[in-house]
């Protein structure tokens, strides 16, 4: 039982901004590096670093010498590794449609590769480890996303109102959405120009004009572009997915659950983002990264979704858990004004997080001080309790 500051890893992706998490984290920005996600956790492409008597080591590394830091529940369903993965994400441009496989799929997929000699650093690879992926977000500011297919009724519509989409319409009302979605993501040139070039030579004056709303997918068609210098020429099926999938606006403090085969993409915007400790991503468009076609068509979820927004915290709840179908993770927001006092059990191992403010955590003899930006890890079983300095929120990964 115990608590112990934890210092996480930038991930430098193309798609992030230059300022929110560096000044989250109270870091000199490099002008020539983009910020894309803060992680905490102990995957192992990334694990965040531990200090133990004044010694800074792996958070593998200290769970492998200290299992029962994870707590007997965590360990019994799964295994002697840290299940979740905290991240904070930046998306100042879009990121690619994806989309993650089940656990069994995951298992199998790893398994082949392996198999196949697919070394885990080619970026031919599709599964970079043995685990599933669902994951939750809440947004940190005005949030867009694609998540999931919408209604066949209302992709008939959005795709009957564009005159050069008008055949997408009669093949649809002919197929089911996976057989549909199937020819969409194999089209050529040919048919990619034909359908959307149309709507890009009506809508750019109205985009460059900032005339069309954000809940108009032809915006998002024309954003993308210009965001990810997609030329006419090479045009992407991805960018038809603004026309097939919801387009869903999260109001700060607002969250959503992706599980496993929906196919989603983040389109702008701050969130905090919670998972089961994995790094696999199938792609599906939107990325100069390795799109795997058959895989993505053997594990996506083509049902007609309509999004289940995770409601902001009420103001009232000083701590509140938010609602998810999840096993492998929950995230709790504490907030706190100065001299209030929380107390906590950890049931198992924690990841807190300051996103504002300062607090103090106490367990038993140790106490440590944590500003905006920084972490603590807390062992499983441990009793603590947390003090506000200056006035703010911490965020809490755990097990459900």
């Amino acid at each position: 039982m115990g608590i112990y500051q934890l210092t996480g890893n930038v991930q430098h992706y193309a798609w992030g901004g230059k300022s929110y998490i560096p000044q989250l984290l109270n870091l000199v920005p490099n002008p020539k590096q983009h910020y894309a996600e803060w992680w905490l956790g102990a995957h192992v492409s990334s694990p965040s670093l531990i200090e133990v008597t004044g010694q800074k080591q792996s958070l593998i590394t200290f769970l492998a010498q200290k299992p029962t830091a994870l707590g007997q529940q965590s360990i019994t369903k799964f295994g002697q590794e840290l299940p979740y993965l905290l991240k904070i994400l930046d998306v100042a441009k879009p990121l690619s449609i994806q989309l993650h496989p089940t656990k069994q799929q995951a298992e199998l997929g790893f398994a082949q590769e392996n198999t196949n000699g697919v070394d885990l650093a080619d970026p031919k690879r599709t599964y970079k480890d043995n685990n599933h992926k669902p994951e939750m977000m809440i947004a940190l500011s005005d949030f867009w996303l694609l998540h999931g297919f919408k209604t066949k009724t209302k992709i008939l519509k959005t795709l009957k109102a564009r005159p050069s989409l008008h055949v997408l319409a009669t093949k649809l009302e002919q197929q089911d959405l996976h057989d549909f979605y199937a020819d969409i993501m194999q089209a050529d040139q040919i048919q990619l120009v034909q359908w959307l070039l149309p709507i890009i030579e009506e809508n750019k004056a109205k985009y460059q004009a900032n005339k069309l709303e954000l809940n108009n997918p032809d915006y998002w068609l024309l954003y993308t572009m210009e965001a990810m210098d997609i030329p006419l020429e090479k045009l992407d099926a991805g960018l038809v997915c603004f026309y097939l999938f919801n387009i869903v606006h999260l109001r700060k403090g607002e969250g959503i659950f992706q599980d496993a085969g929906i196919p989603h993409a983040y389109l702008r915007g701050q969130n905090i983002e919670l998972m089961a400790c994995s790094d696999n991503v199938i792609r599906g468009g939107l990325t100069p990264k390795h799109v795997d076609i058959p895989a993505l068509l053997a594990i996506i979820d083509c049902r007609e979704v309509e999004p289940n927004i995770i409601p902001i915290a009420p103001e009232q709840a000083r701590v509140f858990t938010y609602s998810t179908p999840a096993q492998d993770f929950a995230l709790t927001n504490v907030r706190y004004v100065q001299g209030e006092i929380h107390q906590c059990q950890a049931r198992s191992a924690e990841i807190l997080f300051v996103m504002q403010g300062e607090l103090k955590i106490s367990q038993k003899s140790t106490a440590l001080n944590v500003k905006k930006g920084e972490s603590v890890f807390i062992e499983s079983d441990s009793e603590y309790h947390i003090e506000g300095i200056d006035e703010g929120y911490c965020v809490i990964a755990k097990l459900p």
